[in-house]
């Protein structure tokens, strides 16, 4: 009698699709929506008008999730881009050749209130909404202080060429926005250090569980600070491509902050901290940007869209903490 050995059958494995993250479908859906509404917008003066005009809040948004997925909140990035405008007219004062060290000074701003808003947080315990709404506040102050309560001095040519300058007979595209450029470029660099760097897999433990992180080693504090220091390094290069966009204003700023928390909660980024991706962040810069271009196109009125934004932040805040109920965190 011989033993035959039965073999069970094996279960056939099935290979999950790749998950895609839903903002990118919202996004397809809004152009296709702009495009029925208005079909000059597939040529390239078009689609391209509508990136530069969303490059600042891009930009803003990718800085922004940072600090979301470290934990917190950085509510004067708002300010912050209002004092790079208003302190850049005032220091250049159509100057060509003041452009790049009017710059460099606007970046070292930017680095100071950045570990400022970091220190207090990580080293006073203020939670970060209040800490960086008094560094909002602050930061109003300095600029209508500096400018008087009125916008002062002009920004050179040299200084707008980032927010305002197309370069012209570009293959296929005919056109190309420096601002397009920038944002691109700033992308790329926000993208890579967030999902290639031990940074950016320690600004995911810490905003996930920062006992948990702590334990492993992880320089809380550094972490936190180095990632309120990004935030408001982008809202200075904002600041710059929005100062060449629009010109100098008091109120150039205003609102952004919320504006850039929208997107990144559209994106997809967790507002209780541990999850969230610079290209998600990007596309819902993106998605908002086009949900206010369809409004226009609609003819609804402006305070149409602080319903929507207020809408979608209650309802990413809902959602937050629906996920974390369930999960049990």
């Amino acid at each position: 009698m011989t033993d035959h050995t039965l073999s069970s059958p094996q279960p056939k494995q099935t290979r999950r699709l790749p998950q895609i993250n839903p903002v990118y479908f919202i996004l397809a859906a809004l152009i296709v929506a702009i495009i029925l509404n208005n079909p000059n917008f597939v040529e390239p003066s078009g689609y391209m008008n509508f990136l530069k005009r969303a490059a600042p809040l891009a930009i803003l948004a990718a800085g922004q999730v940072y600090v979301i997925v470290s934990g917190g909140f950085d509510l004067s990035v708002g300010s912050l881009i209002t004092l790079v405008v208003v302190g850049s007219s005032m220091l250049s004062n159509n100057d060509p050749s003041s452009t790049w060290w009017v710059i460099c000074v606007m970046l070292g701003i930017g680095l100071g209130v950045g570990l400022v808003n970091g220190l207090v947080v990580c080293f006073l315990k203020v939670p970060s909404l209040i800490a960086t709404l008094g560094m909002m506040i602050t930061l109003n102050g300095i600029a209508f202080m500096w400018s008087g309560g009125a916008p002062r001095g002009y920004l050179p040519e040299s200084f707008r060429y980032f927010g305002r300058f197309n370069i012209r007979d570009v293959p296929l595209i005919q056109m190309l926005p420096v601002a397009v450029i920038v944002m691109a470029v700033v992308g790329f660099a926000l993208y890579w250090l967030m999902h290639r760097t031990n940074l950016g897999r320690m600004i995911h433990a810490v905003g996930d569980n920062p006992r948990a992180a702590q334990l492993a080693g992880v320089p809380i504090n550094r972490v936190r600070v180095s990632a309120f220091v990004i935030s408001s390094l982008s809202a200075v290069i904002a600041g710059i491509l929005l100062g060449g966009f629009g010109g100098v204003s008091t109120d150039v700023g205003t609102g952004y902050e919320l504006q850039a928390i929208t997107a990144a909660v559209l994106g997809g980024a967790q507002l209780l901290g541990g999850r969230g991706s610079v290209p998600a962040a990007i596309a819902g810069a993106l998605t908002l940007t086009a949900i206010f271009t369809l409004l226009n196109f609609l003819g609804l009125p402006q305070p149409v869209r602080q319903v929507v934004q207020g809408l979608i932040l209650i309802a990413a805040v809902a959602l937050a903490m629906y996920r974390r109920k369930r999960t049990g965190q």
